[in-house]
């Protein structure tokens, strides 16, 4: 008689836990490597990757593009059948609202350090003083931050970038582009666990500049740098659930698990037995459901610190637009003290969406950022209200929105400080040593969508191999 397959629960329905449950129950069309049970504390899956009706449009409420030069996610849709809707953005061309006026985002430039000093002004977005800074851009030899990132040293990317080439770099490009994907502050956030393309560079201990121009001008991969799907990235949860149910799956929403206990024999989830556990959920979360058997890793996750945000999605008639907004949206420096921090034109970047909707014109922005939520507390109204203030003084947009959606993602990313590695690399050790047990999600390798799915296989391979002197048990 055949062995039976083990059974593991993966707790948390985001992108990752689908992800770990359709890698698990051989959704790729390998074998299947365990019976999956996955317990999704909400009302829907898919977590911060989901669709909605803004005035009967089909919109995204969350994340809207996936990186499509990292393989994991574009593959995992092709996997579960969306190979047809995948879809570039019609237009990239993205702008910096600052100083008053809108300015092209600077071509050449890796996470806002510039690599292309032409690109940077032509842009307008510095000052001469501020384009003369980078253009002397201090020696690596002669930099203390710089000296200790080669010695192994993990550093905040502002401080880095401020010492090599000046702090309006920082403020007028850095802090932007990494609000844009992490919604915190550039003075805090890690620059090894963050941009490790700059690490490189920096560790090299040639220009800072130069090298980003050299990664950037290498042979990159064919293929648009980010990909939608028609009908919006919230239809890749369902599309991914559904290949799990056919699977085998079993997805229990609304289910929020209480406790989790290690027993000699594998797990028990509130009282249900299980050989291994998969745990895809925030680090409070995951904290909370760890005290018991790992104290030490529980503490670490639990000093994991995330931002809040809003999203704000506006559906105008177009025949009130007298002329469109033009380019896919703009970024906003928070040293602007503007009250949005990015919007963008949705009916512009997304072709499907202006086909969907030809006589509609559908944008959104955000506000928000670490330890800056207080805009969270607003009531939809104001946000909107705000949102429509800031949208009349950078496009000169006057019209009135027909619909709109108020969504507020409170610790909705997590922040990788000074640190992060180091930290992560505790937690998995701890973990490690309970045997059948692992973590995926953002809190750990990186915060967009092919990030989570890779670490979900990286979770789900940690999963098969036990602990040792441990061994995941067997049938029931």
């Amino acid at each position: 008689m055949a062995e039976a397959l083990p059974k593991v629960a993966v707790i948390g329905g985001g992108i990752a836990g689908l992800a770990a449950a359709a890698h698990l129950a051989g959704v790729a069309g390998g074998p299947a490597r365990a019976r999956v049970t996955l317990l999704e504390a909400g009302a829907y899956l898919g977590g911060k990757l989901r669709t909605g009706e803004v005035g009967g449009i089909q919109v995204d409420l969350g994340a809207e593009s996936m990186l499509a030069r990292r393989p994991e996610a574009v593959e995992l849709a092709r996997q579960v059948g969306l190979a047809d809707a995948l879809e570039p953005p019609s237009t990239a061309k993205a702008a910096l609202w600052t100083r008053g006026a809108l300015h092209p985002l600077p071509g050449g430039q890796l996470m806002g350090v510039p690599g292309d000093l032409d690109a940077l002004a032509a842009s307008g977005v510095l000052s001469p003083e501020g384009l003369a800074r980078v253009r002397a851009e201090r020696p690596a030899a002669v930099a203390s931050i710089g000296q200790g990132v080669a010695g192994g040293a993990d550093v905040a990317i502002g401080a880095f970038v401020a010492e090599r080439l000046g702090q309006e770099v920082v403020d007028r490009l850095v802090e932007p582009l990494l609000g844009g994907v992490y919604a915190g502050r550039a003075a805090e956030i890690s620059l090894r666990a963050a941009v490790p393309q700059l690490l490189a560079i920096a560790q090299g201990g040639g220009s800072l500049v130069g090298g980003v121009h050299a990664l950037l001008d290498r042979p990159q991969a064919g293929g648009p740098v980010f990909q939608g799907l028609r009908g919006g990235i919230g239809t890749l949860p369902t599309a991914v659930a559904a290949a799990c149910e056919r699977a085998g799956v079993q997805l229990r929403l609304r289910t929020p698990v209480g406790e989790l206990r290690r027993t000699p024999e594998g797990w028990l989830v509130d009282g249900e037995a299980f050989d291994a556990v998969l745990l895809a959920v925030p680090a409070p979360v995951a904290a909370k459901l760890l005290a018991a058997d790992a104290p030490g890793a529980a503490a670490e996750l639990a000093a994991i610190e995330y931002a809040g945000m809003a999203l704000v999605t506006l559906a105008f008639d177009r025949t009130e637009l007298a002329d469109p907004p033009p380019g896919s949206g703009f970024l906003v420096p928070p040293v602007d003290g503007r009250s949005i921090k990015a919007a963008t034109f949705s009916s512009r970047k997304w072709g499907w969406l202006a086909s969907a909707a030809p006589d509609s014109f559908v944008l959104r922005t955000s506000l928000g950022r670490y330890r800056e939520e207080a805009a969270l507390d607003l009531d939809d109204a104001e946000l909107v209200a705000r949102s429509l203030a800031d949208l009349r003084a950078a496009v000169g947009l006057s019209a009135r929105p027909y619909a709109s959606s108020v969504d507020r993602w409170r610790a909705g990313l997590p922040q990788y400080p000074v640190g992060h590695q180091e930290r992560v690399g505790r937690i998995r050790a701890a973990v490690r040593g309970l045997g059948g047990l692992a973590l995926a999600g953002a809190a750990y390798d990186g915060v967009g969508i092919p990030a989570c799915v890779a670490s979900a296989r990286r979770a789900v391979d940690e999963l098969s191999t036990p602990a040792p002197g441990q061994s995941a048990r067997k049938g029931e």
